[in-house]
């Protein structure tokens, strides 16, 4: 399959694999993947005038595309150099900054539990999986990003 490419700025390539989702209804309507495995009602988040229903929100999803995606990217760059992190863990925080007059932004802390690693290995670690994440290398530059090594002790 050919991906379009935008502005004509690249060569076409070959997809490896191709998600797709559908949203009715915006922020408070429901989003489905074309295979259903993913099917989920969304709520306004009380802290941007809504409702806070039951439902998730786009942030969310974000959040846990990149968090799975980024730590993939970790215990690769970790098994590239021989190092065990088999009980690490990536907490991703989306901030939604700014506002109807100005826009909105996002702001994304990332951090990473990596036991029996030394700090300064460890903040190597994230550093070279967040040059090799997808979610990273697409959004650098246009979202700020704060990685952040978690102590043991923490």
């Amino acid at each position: 399959m050919s991906i379009p490419t935008a502005l004509g700025t690249a060569a076409p390539t070959t997809a490896v694999y191709t998600a797709s989702a559908t949203s009715w209804g915006g922020r408070t309507g429901k989003v489905v993947t074309s295979d259903s495995k993913l099917d989920l009602d969304l709520s306004m988040p009380a802290e941007m005038g809504g409702d806070g229903g039951p439902g998730t929100n786009p942030e969310q999803l974000f959040a846990s595309g990149w968090a799975a995606c980024f730590h993939n990217a970790l215990k690769g760059v970790a098994r590239q150099r021989k190092l065990n992190v088999a009980d690490s863990a990536v907490t991703l925080t989306v901030h939604l900054v700014g506002g109807m007059a100005t826009g909105f932004d996002f702001e994304v802390t990332i951090e990473a539990q990596l036991p029996g690693i030394d700090a300064p290995v460890a903040r190597e670690l994230l550093e070279a999986a967040h040059q090799v994440c997808p979610y990273s290398r697409a959004t650098r530059g246009n979202i700020a990003v704060t990685l952040v090594v978690v102590d043991d002790e923490d």
